[in-house]
């Protein structure tokens, strides 16, 4: 059972990537990697929309990680990239200050990195028992070794009081109510390009449904010609 029941805001939470890197990339199989890449860049511009202070930390680098994709480097070019040694980025002081100088009132430390078994495992038992926060693993812009890695460190995470979330679901607790109009055109915008199912439909409803031009018109469209009933001549 959860025992942080309160929803999440654009004021009370923050979050870090952690290891999203080529090297640790290959090694997931528990979700499609162009998939979890997407959900990562998707989180990431929303983070940067709803203003919610963002850490991304790396591991070994120049000897075996490889850069941070470069999708989410451009949601954040002038970010620092937090770099460490430890498997747990709790270990590193620059991570804990990171953390802590994003306020007192953001204790909800949402969490999406590589791998889920290892780095967001250890980092969440760490930042809850010496840090005090309030753990959200974001699933599905995380990733494991293998699917039955990956879920038993969810579980394992929830059963000490780590909460479970999803990209989308992660996203819409931040916006909330579609009446804050401050935010809905550019979320909307992030939903049409990585939203999947739902931002495909949200150009369809604004195209056919509102009747709003298309986002990218295309070539001219050429009217149907119908095959000849009869045989076709050679020519």
């Amino acid at each position: 059972m959860t025992t942080a029941p309160d929803l999440l805001t654009p004021e009370n939470s923050q979050l870090i990537f952690i290891d999203h890197q080529p090297q640790m990339a290959f090694g997931v199989s528990s979700i499609d990697r162009q998939i979890l890449k997407n959900n990562v860049v998707m989180l990431a511009k929303s983070a940067k929309l709803f203003g919610i202070p963002t850490t991304i930390t790396t591991v070994e680098t120049q000897s075996f990680s490889g850069y941070v994709y470069p999708e989410l480097l451009e949601v954040f070019p002038e970010d620092p990239i937090l770099e460490r040694t430890s498997m747990n980025s709790w270990d590193d002081q620059k991570v804990r200050d990171a953390l802590s100088a994003a306020g007192p009132e953001r204790k909800n430390v949402l969490v999406s990195g590589l791998w889920t078994e290892v780095c967001n495992n250890s980092f969440a038992f760490s930042a809850m028992a010496e840090g005090g926060y309030t753990i959200f693993m974001v699933a599905d812009a995380s990733g494991g070794t293998s699917l039955e890695a990956h879920d038993y460190a969810m579980q394992r995470m929830v059963q000490a009081g780590v909460v479970p979330m999803t990209t989308l679901q992660t996203i819409l607790e931040w916006q909330r109510d579609w009446a804050r109009r401050d935010t809905y055109d550019d979320l909307m915008a992030i939903f049409k390009e990585h939203g999947g199912a739902y931002g495909m439909g949200i150009d369809y409803a604004y195209t056919h449904v509102h009747k709003a031009p298309a986002r990218v018109a295309g070539g001219p469209v050429q009217d149907p010609v119908p095959a000849s009933s009869g045989p076709v001549a050679a020519e």
